[in-house]
């Protein structure tokens, strides 16, 4: 029972190192350097501790809140969410929803590296980048080396007036938008419910386990 602790407590301390190694080397001023750093980092992990994370998907929220997180602007994306509502909400609700829908966040990426998790991936080249654009969309194609075509995922990313770095805050898969669907399944119940009742749920939502999907990988 000790050894497996110990172990345990190994394993986290490992990715906890990895984990402030890669943030300190990210440059987030360019979309396409940050995105494509984020993935190296993030796809070096599930290569590097593959039978770990296959063995216990949960591990796969560790990656997610360490080398994505960071570089999400959670804030925005849940406002988003929250659309009109906003204008009506007060600060307290607002903080409430921001914190559950990063859970729902975490619990979403996960989850698509669950899948995903075998694959090869390959960011598209960096383009020049208007001055005056505050949103850009960078291409990831993932391969499974099968004769399936590539899976398309877009990330959207938004230029943070105050740091001038650039920030996450959608994802496309096949051109279907998280934060678009999100909205959508929820829009009719932040309608008839409080927010504070919603971001109950997105909690809740949250806590459904990670699994591994293996007909996809």
């Amino acid at each position: 029972m000790e050894m497996k602790i110990w172990l345990i407590s190994l394993f986290f301390a490992v990715n906890l190192l990895m984990s402030s190694m890669s943030l300190a080397a990210i440059d987030a001023s360019n979309p396409y350097h940050l995105i494509n750093a984020v993935a190296d980092n993030v796809f070096s992990r599930l290569k590097s501790d593959k039978d770990a994370y296959e063995a216990n998907p949960e591990l796969l929220r560790v990656i997610v809140e360490e080398e994505l997180m960071p570089y999400i602007n959670v804030r925005y994306a849940a406002m988003n969410v929250l659309g009109s509502r906003v204008k009506l909400s007060t600060k307290k609700e607002r903080d409430i929803f921001t914190d559950a829908f990063y859970s729902y966040m975490v619990a979403s990426y996960a989850q698509i590296l669950a899948i995903y998790t075998n694959n090869i991936i390959n960011v598209e080249p960096a383009k020049a980048i208007d001055a005056k654009s505050k949103v850009i969309s960078v291409r990831i194609d993932m391969n499974d080396n099968s004769s399936r075509p590539p899976v398309r995922l877009d990330f959207k990313l938004r230029k943070n007036s105050k740091t001038q770095e650039w920030q996450g805050f959608d994802l496309q898969i096949e051109g279907v938008s998280m934060l678009s669907t999100t909205a959508s399944e929820w829009n009719q119940q932040l309608r008839k419910k409080s927010i504070t009742s919603v971001a109950k749920k997105l909690i809740s939502r949250s806590k459904i386990p990670i699994h591994k999907n293996e007909n996809t990988s």
